[in-house]
This record gives C-alpha cells, sequence and structure tokens, in this order.
C-alpha cells in the first residue's frame, strides 16, 4: 500500500479552515502533519508554526504543501516549499501576477516537482457535465453574473482591497476558471470596464466582454454590493438550447431543467482537488493553468477605470 502524503497547510484563513482542513481530514491519501499561520492559531494536536521557515527548520517530514496565504506572498512561500523538494498546492488565484506563476511552474519542472493550480470551481458538480454537452452544440453566446455580498464573504479581508488582491476579481476569477473549462475556445477579452472605491486599491464592480475565435461573445457582470439574493450563474445559448451553470456550477440546468450528477462519498470541490493533487503526484506531472488569470489580467491591461463612493465595512 502507498504510504499516505505528508500535507502542511500554509495559510490558516477562512478558505482553509472551510475547505481544506475538511477535505484532507476525509481523505485516507494524506497525512496533515502541520499548518503555518503568520497570524492565527493552529490545529489541535499538531505541530504550528509562524512561518514557513519555522516549518523549514523544524525537521518535520513533509511531502506536499497547501498554499492558502493571500495571493501577495502566495510566490515567495510557495517558491521555499519547491526549494525543500515538496509538491505544492496553490489555492486561487494562483499568485497575484502571471509571472510569479509561470516562474513557479518552471521552477517545479526542474526539481521534477508536481506543481497544482487548485481552481476549485472547476471541480463543481455541474461543471463536467456541463462541458461534455456543450462539445457538440453550436454556442452562440455566453453570459456570466457573478454578484455577492463582500461584508457576508469576505469579512475582514482587508488584503483583498489592496494591489494584487483581486478585489471583485477574487470570486470572479471562479467564474472565469469554469468559462475557459466548459468552452472549447480560447478566450479573449475584448473590453471591460472596472469600478474602485475611491479609497480602495482593488475593484468592487466590473463589467467585461470576452470573445472566442468564432466572435463567439461572453458577457460578464462582477459586483461585491449584492444584497438580497446571492447570483453565480453562467448561461450558454447553444443550437441544443440553453444551459445554465447555478450556484457556481453546484447545479446544471438544460432546456430549463435540472441535471443530477452523480455523486460518491466525498463528494465536493475541495476532496476532488485533493484528488487531483494525488493523481499528479503519484504520476510526477503538474497541472498549471493560468487561463481564468490572463483574463484577469487582460481585464485590468484594457480597463477602462472610473472612481465610485468610498467603501467600508
Amino acid at each position: 500500500m502507498t504510504a499516505p502524503v505528508k500535507l502542511a497547510i500554509v495559510g490558516l484563513g477562512k478558505i482553509a479552515h472551510d475547505q481544506h482542513l475538511p477535505a484532507v481530514a476525509k481523505s485516507k491519501a494524506f497525512d496533515l502533519v502541520a499548518t503555518v499561520d503568520r497570524a492565527g492559531e493552529g490545529e489541535p494536536d499538531l505541530p504550528f508554526f509562524r512561518s514557513i521557515e519555522e516549518l523549514v527548520a523544524s525537521g518535520i517530514e513533509v511531502d506536499a504543501v497547501s498554499v492558502c496565504t493571500p495571493p501577495q506572498v502566495r510566490h515567495d512561500v510557495a517558491q521555499q516549499a519547491l526549494d525543500q523538494g515538496w509538491h505544492v498546492l496553490l489555492e486561487k488565484p494562483p499568485g497575484a501576477t502571471l509571472a510569479e506563476v509561470v516562474a513557479l511552474r518552471e521552477s517545479a519542472a526542474e526539481r521534477k516537482l508536481t506543481l497544482f493550480t487548485a481552481w476549485h470551481s472547476q471541480f463543481a458538480r455541474g461543471v463536467e457535465p456541463a462541458t461534455a454537452w456543450l462539445a457538440d452544440k453550436t454556442i452562440r453566446s455566453a453570459r456570466i453574473v457573478w454578484r455577492e455580498d463582500v461584508r457576508v464573504w469576505h469579512p475582514g479581508q482587508a488584503w483583498i482591497w489592496k494591489s494584487g488582491g483581486f478585489g471583485v476579481f477574487d470570486p470572479g476569477i471562479n467564474a472565469l476558471s469554469i468559462i475557459t473549462r466548459i468552452l472549447p475556445r480560447p478566450l479573449f477579452v475584448e473590453s471591460s470596464a472596472l469600478q474602485f472605491p475611491s479609497n480602495l486599491g482593488a475593484p468592487i464592480a466590473a463589467q467585461m466582454t470576452l470573445r472566442d475565435r468564432r466572435d463567439v461573445t461572453i458577457d460578464m457582470d462582477l459586483d461585491f454590493r449584492q444584497e438580497g439574493p446571492q447570483h453565480w450563474d453562467i448561461f450558454v445559448d447553444t443550437d441544443g438550447g440553453e444551459l445554465r451553470l447555478a450556484k457556481g456550477g453546484a447545479e446544471l440546468f438544460i432546456g430549463g431543467e435540472q441535471v443530477h450528477a452523480e455523486e460518491g462519498d466525498l463528494a465536493g470541490e475541495y476532496p476532488g482537488i485533493y484528488r487531483r493533487f494525488l493523481a499528479l503526484i503519484r504520476a510526477g506531472i503538474s497541472d498549471v493553468d493560468v487561463s481564468p488569470l490572463r483574463l484577469v489580467a487582460d481585464a485590468f491591461l484594457c480597463g477602462a477605470i472610473t472612481s465610485v463612493e468610498e467603501f467600508h465595512e
């Protein structure tokens, strides 16, 4: 029997507590041996460190790390892990810039280690069935509506409003990770409009138009100011009817009828992520998908920026 992968989690924020720790606890393929966080608290009965340097100095045997820090510091943490010979899973977005992720990809390849950009929304229940259904359809257009209340979903996360924190693109990139997965051709940013609160360094709302090589257009509406019902929906108009992915990809509708995907014992996005990470490690390969991040970078590059009223929690 193959021994479990000895895993450390670096960054114990909301996503680590809500998703990574429960997924790892349910998996027999991973053995959580340590946690790292510069400000938080560790898990009971597990070694805990304030920095990855402290983890390295401890001499604890580690095979892989999941990096769940804010994106602004993700590159340096991941590079230190690779330097130790550890495989690396990067929570989304995988870095603050494209150059950082490409550099990590090259570093992992040089060391023959696994680097995995874990776009969790690609593992939502409806995404693979949607990809399969769209494969032989003529796609006419698509629309993304991703509107949520930042006060509910990102309370106290000041990093999200700083340069490199992505603002509304932190959730919005989830939609881009899905649309780049389910549509068959590369996408390009045709136009973007970004609204920055006058007191912050990242957008609170954005509108984009994307297109593919056949001039199929995809309109995208992102907003962090949504009150009441929250929206994480993707609509694709085809010659076979409309496909809709709702609740961030968890629910699939075709022609208005819900399609129920089969689920195993370890259903959910993050169990799927860790199954994929294990398979990559065992195969000795990486999976580095920069397509969603590239679209966000292009949205900033060609975006028309306007200043809107200040935002305060």
